[in-house]
């Protein structure tokens, strides 16, 4: 019987530390690496790209700041239990709204990030047991005595871990898009998206040449018009405004090219350009540009040597990178283009992944 009084004594504090834990673990969780949690913000619909990387920074700051005060006396029954439990209860009710639109099994709910993935079902159950055992703890937690307890020291745990996230994990603010930019801007559905994959490649090319004969046309007819005006030449797909890559200047709307998004912490973005290397000794590829995120691009060296490929790159901001990719994709990212038209694209690792095998197939009826 002492034995059980003594282990039952020690309960409350195996529980506030099993809670710290959970919590500590989530948040730096989601910081390797903070694009992907800022990501499935956006893609769930709770902000946009201005604001991710606010709310990210701010959520994981909420969690870290709990998983230290839960372990601190001060105001431990009146706020910092009851605070945590309604957090839990939030991210319960968006894990309910989760499995009702797309399934309790549907990928990884983004608790414990690219850490230890978790299927919404697998995070509710998490929640609730979670939940119960802080009611436990509410229940034989004692108040403490009148005038013992210190504000300041939940304010400085919330302060803290805001200033440490954001001080650790700088990042750019959102710069609005001028009203040109915004016809290439990616919308939700593929469909929707301006991808028009034409596999027909011997008309583009005709229409091409058409094109080019009926410009000339116009020109030799109309050649005081075009002498009293400046022709802006607007780019025919989205990724032609971008037309310097390293010391490289290239127009990617013109002829063949292959463009790929690359995460530089990327594994699999890795493997996918050793894939392509190994291509390009089988055979000859049209010219490789890579769009690497702003994001640890202190790595970008060692993907380089890694992946054994040393194609000319650029670096975007990771809310324009995800524009240009498609808000719904994720990385590695691949494009075929010719003359603008994208004849292949390949995201992620689902459906659509690279098929080294079905690219192969492109290049060559093309080259044919």
């Amino acid at each position: 019987m002492a034995f059980i009084l003594k282990i039952k004594k020690y309960i409350p504090w195996i529980i506030r530390i099993l809670i710290s834990l959970l919590f500590i673990v989530s948040g730096i969780a989601k910081l390797f690496p903070i694009w992907a949690f800022e990501k499935q913000l956006v893609d769930l619909g709770i902000t946009s790209w201005c604001y991710a990387p606010y709310l990210a920074r701010f959520m994981i700051s909420c969690e870290i700041s709990v998983a230290i005060l839960i372990l601190q006396p001060n105001y431990l029954r009146q706020i910092v239990i009851p605070a945590t439990i309604l957090l839990l209860i939030a991210f319960s009710i968006h894990l309910s709204i989760e499995i009702f639109h797309h399934g309790a099994m549907s990928g990884n709910c983004g608790c414990f990030g690219q850490l230890i993935p978790m299927t919404p079902l697998e995070a509710l159950i998490k929640n609730i047991i979670c939940m119960a055992l802080l009611l436990y703890l509410f229940k034989v937690t004692p108040g403490r005595e009148k005038g013992r307890n210190r504000f300041v020291f939940l304010l400085l745990a919330v302060v803290f871990s805001a200033l440490l996230i954001f001080v650790l994990f700088p990042f750019c603010p959102c710069k609005a898009y001028q009203e040109k930019n915004q016809k290439f801007l990616f919308n939700d559905s593929l469909n929707n998206q301006g991808f028009k994959i034409d596999t027909n490649f011997k008309n583009i090319e005709e229409k091409k040449i058409t094109d080019s004969i009926v410009l000339k046309e116009k020109s030799v007819k109309e050649p005081e018009v075009i002498s009293q005006q400046i022709v802006t030449v607007e780019p025919k797909s989205r990724f032609g405004k971008y037309t310097v890559f390293g010391k490289e200047k290239v127009n990617l709307d013109e002829g063949k090219k292959v463009i790929c998004f690359f995460s530089p912490g990327c594994e699999d973005c890795v493997h996918t350009a050793k894939e392509i290397s190994a291509l390009s000794k089988k055979m000859e590829l049209p010219p490789v540009y890579i769009f690497f995120m702003n994001e640890e691009t202190e790595l970008i060296p060692a993907f380089n040597k890694q992946a054994n490929c040393y194609y000319p790159y650029t670096i975007l901001e990771v809310s324009v990178f995800w524009e240009l990719l498609g808000l719904n994709a994720d990385t590695p990212g691949v494009i075929f283009l010719w003359n603008g038209d994208i004849i292949r694209y390949y995201e992620g690792l689902d459906r659509n992944k690279f098929d080294a095998g079905d690219f192969e197939n492109a290049c060559k009826s093309i080259n044919g």
